[in-house]
């Protein structure tokens, strides 16, 4: 007789976490027997001057850095085929990824397009790397995508006009240096949606059909971290204090949901940010509570613990009362962040909501769904969010 065995597995990459830890790229480059470093980044950052620090501490380590940074917000398929045949013709042994998550990505899709040989659509979906890629390492400059820590790598079909989620071990990074410093560059938009992204992380990883005791942990403490500081970092963004506090959230939400994967609310805001281009934390934000309100009854007792959270006191309320008490404070807590919903104010058409549904539909997101998904299910929350 077969007993079913209670198992699970986590996946993490070594992580340095602290301020200052950037300076420690060349050392740790070294560990790797660099002799060429490929930087993956956007155009934002040599703006900023962290391209050239990171360039300079490469090169007085006596490593030589060959530069790609053409990566777009929402990485396109055809970037990371452009900078692939670049690493390729580099001679470069490793690949630093700066920046948030779409450099983050783009790298991850470089690093097993050229182990591969392959086109970066064809790794869609769950466990589709056979071979691993050259060693990455990933120096997050945003506090929210949690990239630096997780086997998803997203990228935009451009053809299709939506995002594909590559799903493997072989996608999570060597090491993550995490330089809570390097998120003082961003903006309050900036800083509100990546941290919007990381809630989110954190909330599906929680009510996941494949949430686990390891990966509740980290859920529920990005959770705590981000209700309390989130409001505080976006009116306060040269606290370094609070910065600490949500890209410590950020990589608690990205080892919950990198090992726990996501729902509906990741799956439809993949579907909306490819069609419209749209910021990806803006999109869950508008997504969320709608999200929320169909999955309820299918985890009611997970979603009442991070109504906790929340400050909500429930016990003795019925399930319905219980359910609206949470979506009251999920839009309080977003309006509070200045976060206004609707979809319409984004461009979005009524009629883009068939080819929405559909394509949010296939996406991996939706296994782990607490509650099952049809078209219809998808089509009703997107009109809700409208």
């Amino acid at each position: 007789m077969l007993t079913e065995l209670n198992i699970c597995k986590f996946l993490a990459p070594e992580i340095v976490f602290g301020d200052g830890a950037v300076e420690l790229l060349g050392r740790y480059a070294l560990n790797f027997d660099a002799k060429g470093v490929f930087v993956v980044t956007d155009s934002g950052m040599a703006a900023t001057g962290l391209l050239s620090r990171v360039v300079q501490i490469l090169e007085a380590s006596g490593m030589r850095a060959v530069v790609y940074d053409r990566v777009s917000p929402n990485p396109r398929d055809h970037e990371v085929m452009e900078a692939a045949d670049l690493f390729g013709r580099s001679n470069c042994d490793i690949i630093i990824a700066l920046g948030g998550g779409s450099p983050m990505d783009c790298a991850k899709g470089v690093s097993i397009v050229s182990a591969n040989d392959k086109h970066v659509l064809e790794f869609e979906g769950v466990d589709n790397v056979a071979i691993p890629g050259p060693p990455l390492i990933c120096v997050p400059t945003t506090a929210g995508s949690s990239a630096d820590v997780s086997q998803f790598a997203i990228i935009n079909n451009t053809q299709a006009q939506v995002k594909i989620a590559i799903i493997s071990k072989a996608v999570v990074p060597d090491l993550a240096l995490i330089d809570p410093g390097l998120t003082l560059t961003m903006d309050r938009h900036l800083t509100l949606c990546t941290g919007i992204d990381a809630l989110v992380h954190a909330v599906e990883a929680y009510v996941s059909s494949a949430s686990s005791p390891l990966t509740d942990l980290h859920a529920l403490e990005a959770v705590r971290l981000l209700h309390r500081y989130l409001p505080q970092a976006v009116e306060r963004l040269d606290d370094i204090h609070l910065r600490e506090k949500v890209m410590l959230a950020s990589l608690e939400a990205g080892l919950a949901f990198s090992n726990a994967s996501l729902g509906a609310v990741h799956a439809m805001a993949h579907s909306l940010g490819g069609l419209l281009d749209l910021p990806h934390g803006e999109c869950n934000a508008l997504l969320l509570d709608p999200v929320i309100a169909f999955n309820y009854s299918a985890a009611s007792e997970r979603y009442d613990r991070i109504g906790a959270i929340f400050g909500l006191q429930t016990a003795g309320l019925s399930e319905e009362a219980r359910r609206q008490a949470l979506l009251e404070a999920i839009r309080a807590f977003k309006e509070r962040l200045g976060l206004q919903s609707g979809l319409a104010s984004r461009g979005v058409r009524r009629e883009d909501i068939d080819l929405l549904a559909r394509k949010a539909l296939a996406d991996p997101c939706l296994v782990t769904n607490p509650r099952r998904v049809q078209l219809r299910d998808i089509e009703a929350i997107y009109e809700e969010a409208f």
